[in-house]
Order: structure tokens, then sequence, then C-alpha cells
């Protein structure tokens, strides 16, 4: 052994070398991957599912999904899912909507192929469909004006019990 050589060590003795933190990482689009105006282009070129901020002012990712439909001529049923994204505390999912078919084909392949030429434009008027077909519809408030009114703010008079502070203390301010 030489002076600073390292010593030698047996295979597996090796302590494993750090492994750094993962952090996400903005890759630049490749146009020559796709149509990006398409659900699957727009996923080859951004290396990400398309993502669209609904009637609700909530931010969904779109994925395409598909399921055996039961049917012989079409065995293959293809839907979209809509992953809502929560707004506030760390990053994650808060809920979904999902499509009924919107293709059907032969194989899981076809049906996932025929999902992924489907225009953003389209998805995009799924999502507001589906949205619009929650319970209460879509809020008549964007999440950003609901936030810059304060809740006691008196709109109609003291001591009405509207805008005073009583209401959401169920009683008198």
């Amino acid at each position: 052994m030489q002076p600073g050589d390292a010593p030698a060590t047996s295979v597996g003795s090796t302590p494993p070398a750090p492994v750094a933190p993962v952090v996400a990482l903005h890759l630049p689009p490749d146009p020559s991957q796709g149509d990006e105006s398409t659900l699957g282009g727009y996923a080859a070129v951004h290396g990400r599912p398309a993502a669209f901020e609904g009637l609700d002012g909530m931010s969904y990712s779109v994925e395409p999904c598909a399921d055996e439909t039961g049917e012989a001529g079409a065995r293959w049923g293809g839907y979209l899912l809509f992953l809502r994204w929560r707004r506030i505390g760390p990053p994650g999912i808060d809920g979904h909507l999902e499509s009924d078919f919107v293709v059907r084909a032969a194989s899981e392949a076809e049906a996932l192929a025929a999902l992924g030429r489907i225009p953003l434009a389209i998805a995009k008027a799924t999502l507001d469909t589906l949205v619009r077909r929650q319970p209460g519809g879509v809020p008549r408030r964007r999440w950003w004006d609901a936030m810059a009114a304060p809740d006691d703010v008196d709109h109609d008079g003291p001591g009405d019990g509207v805008g005073d502070g009583a209401r959401d203390r169920g009683g008198a301010a």
C-alpha cells in the first residue's frame, strides 16, 4: 500500500454513497415527442400530465384510465380521472372526479391510445361538466374572492347578526 491509497475493503463492506435529496426537476418541453394539444401529446412533450383550473377554482390534473366494460363488442372503456389538488397545507390530492367512458375499444391499450388523442380543450370541457354536476354546483365566489372578504365585515348594519361576527358563532356578537 502506498501513502495516500485508500484501504482495501471487501465487496459489500463499502458504505453506501450519500444520497442527494429528491427535488423537483423542471425539464424543458420537447416538442419532438408529440402534439401537445392532446392529452397524450402533452404528457409526452412536458413529461407530466396535463392540468387545468376547474370552474370551482381548484387545480386538477388529468389521468387517462381504462377499465373493462362488461360488453362483448367493446371490452374496454376509457375514462378521464381528474385529481383535485389540495389548496392549503402540504401538497397532495384532496379529491377526484371521474368521467363516464368517453371511448370504447377492444383492448386496454387501444382505449388508452384513443384517450391520448383527445384534445386538451375537450378534456377541460369534460372537467367543467363534472364540476357543474357536483352537489352545490359551481361556487358563486372563487376562493381568492372569499379570502379577500373577511367574515366579520358588516354588510347590512350593526347588531343584525349578518356580517357582525355573529354568523360564525351561532348567535349574538
